[in-house]
């Protein structure tokens, strides 16, 4: 929630040493705003305030708290300061519209279709093509940067799957641009929000501003030229996203169609939202097996069992469900998307502690919710059974929500998954992997979640 306050009278816990206009900035670090928060949460409880230059913002990580959030009928979905701040490229796309806005539901109802099981199955050979890059580029490699090459590929899965565009990303020696543009854009909109008093931060921002209007504008150019293309061709004859949405735009009749410039921002959407999730995901998943042996070869032996030495088929994927447990336990520990924010739609109040007025709003914190003691005694571990069957019909379904929740979450949750676990799937088949033994896991923040500086030595399996 973000409101003007009465610092003096209110009554939710707050960090200590709080200083008079600033409020509370001791301890916050424009770097590392989400692991902040998280050490916040363990200490001040549940929900917790902190107060910056007279704004409030309202951290939620308890589950019943949580609960109540994603209660569709009480709250909907807020667009937060930092993701405000990409609606200048995003515009009112799925992932930056607000609630009222009409784009998002016509993209979604528009594209959901794309996103269904036979839809699925013709993107599967796709992301079979991409992840053998990866595996050939790693098959001339003996260390590898890991966060990076899983960047590479998801940029390539979206681009090719959603809109028949190559990246060409591991035929490269430095990253795509569109790579560097996009981290920038992320990065920045999350220190500018550090700063939360507009005319301050154009000040403190100055030139940051000006090499992020740099970024928005290759950006736009790219995928301006994407659309164009596509547009002046006709169709690519694969019914992708793109297609979709152009055949959509050239029906009169058709009440979802979307104009070109928000063709644009969607596609924005898929790119950044699209890969950047997921290539965390990988990140992740990759880090905790590599520190767990016996999780590794156990979930290797799976593979070999499901598909040996072939090439999965569609139906296959899903078989690995152990490794699925894997990626579902990496995104418990660190959603890659580690917040979303929640709008009381009437007046009401959350847990009888803490009042909303209609259209205040707060943050629920994935990482805390997701080490909730409704996890059990040890939620920082590391255990893929806790995605067993019965271990998760005994959970509330509020207390997992890497995907955010409601009619706003994530449309392409399915094809993460699965692009997710073939792609685990695909390297533990072909290669045996070796983190060094001195690494700790650092946290890199740009809006999303990623490890930072982590590398693994990899070989061909014999």
């Amino acid at each position: 929630m973000v409101t003007d306050v009465d610092v003096a009278t209110h009554a939710l816990p707050h960090p200590s040493r709080r200083l008079p206009f600033l409020g509370d900035v001791l301890g916050v670090h424009a770097s590392t705003p989400v692991q902040d928060s998280i050490a916040l949460a363990e200490k001040l409880g549940p929900i917790f305030e902190r107060v910056v230059m007279g704004r409030q913002y309202v951290m939620v990580s308890g589950a019943d708290l949580a609960g109540e959030l994603c209660d569709e009928h009480r709250f909907v979905k807020h667009v937060s300061p930092a993701i405000v701040g990409l609606r200048s490229i995003g515009g009112d796309a799925l992932f930056t519209a607000h609630s009222d806005e009409p784009n998002w539901q016509k993209a979604h109802d528009l594209l959901r279709p794309a996103f269904t099981q036979p839809a699925m199955r013709s993107y599967h050979h796709i992301m079979v093509d991409v992840a053998a890059d990866l595996t050939a580029h790693w098959r001339s490699h003996t260390k590898v940067d890991v966060s990076a090459d899983m960047t590479k590929l998801t940029l390539d899965t979206i681009g090719r799957t959603g809109f028949s565009y190559g990246f060409d990303s591991f035929n490269r020696d430095k990253p795509h641009p569109f790579v560097d543009a996009m981290v920038g854009v992320l990065s920045h909109n999350q220190r500018r929000e550090i700063v939360p008093i507009p005319w301050l931060a154009d000040i403190v921002f100055r030139r940051a501003d000006r090499r992020n209007e740099r970024d928005k504008h290759y950006i736009a150019t790219l995928l301006d030229d994407i659309v164009r293309t596509r547009r002046d061709a006709g169709t690519s004859g694969r019914g992708d996203l793109l297609d979709i949405m152009l055949d959509a735009a050239r029906d009169a009749d058709n009440p979802n169609a979307l104009s070109e410039i928000n063709i644009r921002q969607q596609i924005v959407t898929f790119l950044i939202a699209g890969h950047e999730t997921t290539s965390g995901a990988l990140s992740f998943a990759l880090y905790y097996l590599s520190q767990h042996p016996d999780i590794l070869e156990a979930a290797r032996a799976e593979v070999d069992e499901v598909w040996g030495s072939q090439t999965p088929e569609f139906e296959q994927v899903p078989k690995l469900r152990l490794v699925r447990r894997i990626l579902d336990e990496s995104l418990r520990l660190w959603p890659t998307a580690p917040a979303f924010a929640r709008e009381a739609r009437e007046d009401t109040s959350i847990g009888g502690i803490h009042s909303m007025k209609k259209g205040d709003w707060a943050f629920v914190l994935i990482p805390g919710l997701h080490r909730d003691p409704v996890w059990g005694d040890n939620p920082d571990a590391f255990d893929p059974d806790r995605f067993l069957s019965a271990n998760v019909r005994s959970r509330p379904g509020h207390v997992y929500k890497p995907w955010g929740t409601g009619e706003r979450a994530c449309i392409g949750r399915q094809f993460a998954i699965h692009e997710a676990v073939l792609v685990l799937g695909t390297i533990l088949q072909q290669f045996d992997i070796r983190a060094d033994p001195d690494y700790r896991l650092k946290i890199e923040e740009r809006l999303t979640l990623m490890p930072k500086n982590f590398e693994l030595t990899v070989s061909v399996r014999e």
